[in-house]
């Protein structure tokens, strides 16, 4: 696995202060390549599961090479990214994720500076997991679409993370939304991502991670995936996560990428990648 190195947000200061800068950030030589992917998830605790544990690696053994930025809020939904875009509000922890894998965090980040922090190729949105399917809570994302669109260049391409259900016995407190159910909640987020991609043409593909997890939890008989009833497990929830987001960026099946976290067996990461695999085919399940 590769090891990761957190700077604190002192030493980063030295780099680029994102709460501050309002042009483009100084990338060296090899980070401007036109080979290199770059991918700006504005999110919470959700995109951290998905991209700040095994994506780069997932990439890496498939000979692509990456930069992804993770802007996160705990728990944070489409309204307040939206307020945050109006009031300028700098209240974002911001994960560098470099060419080589290491990890830069930095903290008191607007998102306006973080999309002016690189040349994002793709941005992501999401939608705060226990209104995840409650659509009449993403009102704000038309308005925060087009913000993010000014904002960037032609060819930035803008996407949806469909996020996941919560485990069986979820002891979170929005899970009465859905009755406690996981079935019900699932289907829930079916439908509103499926409305939100309808509604919103500017968002040109889905990254189902939801479906994807529900497919893992059919195919292993593991009805959780999860660590705490709805953030994921910290080996095979994340990596399918990160499977899925790979094969939806890059469009080229992830099943077989050599790269299998540490203390994941050959059968767990089968079932992971065929998981994702499936999920990009059918990211609504059945129609």
């Amino acid at each position: 696995m590769r090891l990761h190195a957190i700077l604190t947000a002192a030493a980063v200061a030295v780099m680029c202060t994102f709460s501050s800068c309002t042009g483009k950030s100084t990338a060296s030589n090899a980070e401007k390549n036109d080979d290199v992917t770059r991918i700006l998830a504005i999110g919470n605790s959700f995109s951290e599961d998905a991209l700040n544990s095994y994506f780069h690696s997932i990439c890496d053994a498939a000979g692509k090479k990456v930069i992804v930025g993770n802007l996160s809020i705990g728990g944070c939904p489409i309204d307040r990214h939206f307020k945050n875009t109006q009031a300028n509000s700098a209240d974002y922890r911001f994960f560098r994720i470099g060419l080589n894998g290491d990890i830069i965090e930095s903290n008191n980040v607007r998102i306006g500076s973080a999309i002016n922090s690189d040349d994002w190729d793709i941005v992501t949105l999401q939608q705060a997991s226990g209104v995840s399917g409650k659509y009449g809570s993403y009102s704000n994302l038309t308005p925060l679409i087009a913000y993010i669109d000014s904002l960037t260049p032609d060819k930035t391409r803008l996407a949806w993370h469909q996020t996941w259900a919560y485990a069986t016995d979820s002891q979170h407190s929005e899970f009465p939304n859905y009755n406690c159910n996981q079935q019900t909640m699932f289907d829930s987020i079916m439908v509103a991502s499926s409305r939100a991609m309808a509604d919103n043409p500017l968002l040109t593909f889905i990254i189902p991670s939801g479906m994807a997890i529900q497919n893992a939890r059919i195919a292993s008989g593991d009805d959780d995936l999860t660590r705490d009833g709805y953030h994921l497990d910290l080996t095979i929830g994340r990596y399918i996560a990160s499977c899925t987001w790979y094969e939806a960026i890059f469009g080229e099946s992830v099943i077989g990428n050599s790269f299998i976290p540490e203390g994941m067996t050959p059968e767990q990461a089968r079932i992971a990648q065929e998981a994702a695999h499936a999920a990009i085919i059918a990211p609504f399940g059945k129609e």
